[in-house]
């Protein structure tokens, strides 16, 4: 598996639930205050709002990095299609949401693949990865999860009980780009029940569509952003089933085939395949240990550039045409 970087100038943020370098479990609800950190070469440093307290690094080639609620980087406005075309600004930012399995891949070298990647090119994209959504809300960030925070209601994030939690448009307004994940129980896919409600917090196909098409079009009034979701990190088959499994496939398939419409600002990045390689498990030889649904360091390595190459396919505008694994 190889692959190549492209050329091209912008700056990707990562936001992670799941603590710093994969860390903490998918599964635990008492987290450390989360931490976020950017690649690239002498950039600036910021701290954002957030409950607990948030911390930012930066390593970038000139680059600034801002969390949610600071000045700087582009603002969106709602309203308007998600109509996109060429490449996004040399400083463009970019944040990364995530649990544990997003930081054992961010842990595999992203940053490095992006700092290469920019002394190759003269470029300043600078990407930064923050654990999300994180106390005080539950460590949960599946599909029901986003919907609640982001759309229910106007959107839970910010007001309430989760007054500490950051709101959609606090990381749009200083990042061009917006990365988002769901940690391996995602894939813990139960039966339809034939009566979908997108208010329910139940794991499965008809609740996720209702949700997903409910964030789609939400996410397509940010017209001045753009949007990256993975695919569900999959189960070991030891903690799965085969009615669970094939589910799972289903549903990602329907994300890519059908959900994911070209010439709009939402894009996927496809790790459920690049863990399965076609099967509906995480392979045994990519999982951490026996019976572990996260990834280990070496699959993480292997798989961390084609994630950087992924980013910067879509902020060079090469989207809807560059490979959804980044190979």
């Amino acid at each position: 598996m190889g692959s190549v970087l492209t050329s091209g100038l912008v700056t990707v943020v990562l936001v992670a639930a799941a603590g710093t370098l994969g860390l903490v479990g998918c599964e635990s609800e008492e987290q450390e205050p989360w931490t976020s950190s950017t690649s690239g070469t002498g950039g600036t440093t910021s701290t954002s709002s957030g409950t607990g307290g948030t911390t930012s690094s930066s390593s970038g080639t000139g680059g600034t990095t801002s969390g949610g609620g600071g000045a700087g980087g582009t603002t969106s406005s709602g309203g308007g299609g998600g109509g996109v075309a060429g490449a996004m600004p040399t400083n463009s930012e970019v944040v990364f949401l995530h649990h544990s399995t997003g930081g054992v891949i961010w842990g595999g070298g992203v940053d490095t693949a992006i700092t290469e990647y920019n002394t190759a090119n003269t470029t300043t994209y600078n990407v930064t990865q923050v654990a999300y959504p994180d106390s005080p809300y539950p460590w949960a960030n599946y599909p029901y999860d986003y919907w609640h925070l982001w759309i229910d209601g106007g959107g839970q994030a910010g007001i309430g009980q989760w007054a500490g939690v950051p709101t959609l448009t606090s990381f749009t307004d200083v990042n061009q780009v917006v990365v988002f994940k769901h940690c391996y129980p995602v894939s813990a896919i139960g039966a339809d029940t034939g009566s979908p409600d997108v208010g329910s917090s139940s794991k499965t196909i008809e609740n996720y569509q209702l949700q997903y098409n409910a964030l789609r079009d939400h996410l397509l009034t940010f017209s001045s952003n753009r949007f990256i979701v993975w695919t569900g990190a999959a189960l070991v088959e030891a903690s799965s089933s085969t009615a669970a499994g094939q589910r799972a496939r289903q549903f990602f398939a329907w994300v890519k085939d059908v959900w994911d419409v070209p010439g709009d600002n939402i894009y996927v990045w496809d790790f459920y395949e690049l863990e399965t390689e076609g099967g509906n498990f995480l392979l045994d030889q990519y999982s951490a240990g026996s019976g572990d649904s996260h990834p280990s360091s070496a699959f993480a390595q292997t798989v961390a550039p084609f994630f950087a190459q992924r980013i910067i396919d879509v902020i060079e505008g090469r989207g809807d045409i560059g490979s959804l694994t980044g190979e």
